[in-house]
């Protein structure tokens, strides 16, 4: 009898805490996926960067982002192209994968290397010749952000990070940087 009823305590509370968490996120339970825009990088670099994040549980999820360069502006950022970036975020709320988060990603990406070779003539005069050349390389590093949802299920986030390059050629760019404001929608 002591068996019974131990059991049907633990039935009944288990299916109330299912049902205070259901009550506590009552527009998140069902919904997994989010996808992104990066609109700072649209609107400043001429990047196209979007991103596909599934959420594991309430405190974490991964994902991966993908961002394609059509920047022309050499003063602002002339070396990113192309980057593919999977994610690992863990989330610190008690909301479910929202508000204040810390993030650990790894960056494939490539960049063009702009190099002028100046060289005399035999004539004695200067000449410049513009040598570009695309490099890739593989980073690793961290990110901090914080992440709002409506009710309705549109996503804003903010966020800004750092990598350091691991695999590249000699003389290639040491650190990366991560960073954007997204507007996105979870379903």
């Amino acid at each position: 009898m002591k068996k019974i009823t131990l059991c049907l305590l633990l039935f009944i509370s288990a299916i109330s805490i299912a049902q205070e968490k259901e009550e506590q996120y009552p527009q998140d339970i069902n919904k997994k996926h989010e996808v992104k825009l990066n609109v700072l990088g649209a609107l400043v670099f001429e990047w196209i960067d979007v991103s596909y994040e599934y959420l594991i549980n309430d405190e974490s999820s991964f994902g991966v982002g993908v961002l394609v360069g059509f920047d022309n502006n050499e003063d602002l950022d002339e070396y990113r192209k192309f980057s593919l970036t999977p994610f690992y975020r863990r989330y610190f709320s008690n909301k479910f994968a929202r508000g204040f988060f810390v993030e650990g990603f790894g960056m494939l990406h490539s960049y063009e290397n702009n190099n002028y070779d100046v060289y005399i003539t035999n004539s004695g005069n200067y000449n410049t010749q513009r040598n570009d050349e695309t490099k890739t390389e593989f980073a690793v590093g961290i990110s901090v952000g914080g992440k709002f949802i409506s009710k309705k299920g549109f996503t804003t986030e903010i966020y800004l990070g750092i990598g350091r390059n691991l695999v590249g050629d000699n003389g290639s760019l040491e650190a990366v940087g991560r960073g954007g404001i997204s507007l996105g929608y979870r379903f």
